[in-house]
């Protein structure tokens, strides 16, 4: 186990809606592992894309893990607020030819799996608007690294492209800023859902360039719909429950989909109690690897 000033976790969502179940499972699986070590659970608003976020959907978070019980700890981080740091790492990035600007549209390369690089050594289409990518094909390969429940894991960066690090829109893409917000967190364990489990090799890659530090990682399983489709607010997740029956019986859920199998009277218990259980018996261990768990 970490001491209490070795572990930070968090939980960063994008506020493009209400949190719904899959968004519990994963939040509280971070939760747990960070309260069971002893360590710190930040929270962070990924808000840099403003088109996806409403108006007030930032709140409607807070509120609802609050609600939960799912209290954090420091000050709350937004990603709106860090453009200097972003484009600061980008230019370490240009400086050190490891990252270029890319004129090519979606359309032009659609019959390719993966963007083939056109623009690596100039731009094809000089005065059009430029995105930003990062060089796979001059990364250390493979890339690997251990997830603490899908073990080892081994990526070739060229399969998985140029990723995008700034739009041609001046948006900040998701890669880089979370790379550099978890660096400037101190964040030493990263638990998210599964989905982003190949968005690894690309971190991976920038902490290594940008001379970060490494975090560790827990891929949880993905909550899905009946049909097998993510649950996600994309394919109209529901909110989570506002009632206190509603929550309590969520909650317990969200431990189920955990697999902590928590003894059948915690359902009918307050967050707070459901959480005094969860922490005092969390376990990894009993995660099963499978990739899927089906919605209640």
């Amino acid at each position: 186990m970490m001491s209490s000033t070795s572990y930070r976790g968090r939980f960063a969502p994008t506020p493009s809606g209400p949190l719904h179940f899959g968004s519990l499972v994963a939040a509280l699986g971070s939760y747990l592992d960070a309260r069971a070590a002893g360590g710190r659970w930040l929270v962070r608003i990924e808000d840099i894309d403003p088109p996806r976020c409403p108006q007030g959907a930032d709140a409607t978070i807070l509120r609802q893990l609050e609600r939960f019980g799912l209290q954090w700890d420091e000050t709350l981080c937004w990603q709106h607020n860090r453009h200097d740091a972003y484009q600061q790492a980008l230019d370490q990035l240009i400086d050190q030819r490891l990252a270029y600007p890319c004129s090519c549209s979606r359309k032009q390369w659609q019959s390719h799996a993966i963007y083939p690089g056109w623009c690596r050594d100039g731009l094809r289409e000089p005065g059009k608007p430029v995105a930003w990518r990062l060089r796979s094909d001059l990364a250390k390969r493979p890339i690997v690294w251990q997830d603490r429940l899908f073990g080892a894991q081994q990526f070739d960066p060229v399969a998985l492209g140029d990723v995008v690090l700034k739009r041609k829109d001046g948006l900040w893409a998701y890669q880089l800023a979370v790379v550099v917000d978890d660096a400037e967190q101190g964040i030493t364990d990263v638990v998210r859902g599964l989905d982003l489990l190949d968005n690894t090799p690309w971190q991976r890659q920038l902490q290594s360039a940008l001379k970060l530090p490494e975090p560790r990682y827990l891929h949880l399983p993905l909550v899905v719909t009946p049909d097998g489709q993510k649950l996600s607010k994309q394919n109209l997740a529901p909110a989570l429950a506002e009632d206190e029956d509603g929550m309590r019986r969520q909650l317990f859920q969200a431990l189920q989909a955990l697999d902590q199998a928590p003894p059948a009277a915690l359902a009918t218990e307050p967050p707070a109690s459901q959480l005094h259980w969860a922490v005092a018996n969390w376990a990894i261990e009993r995660l099963s690897p499978t990739e899927h768990r089906r919605s209640p």
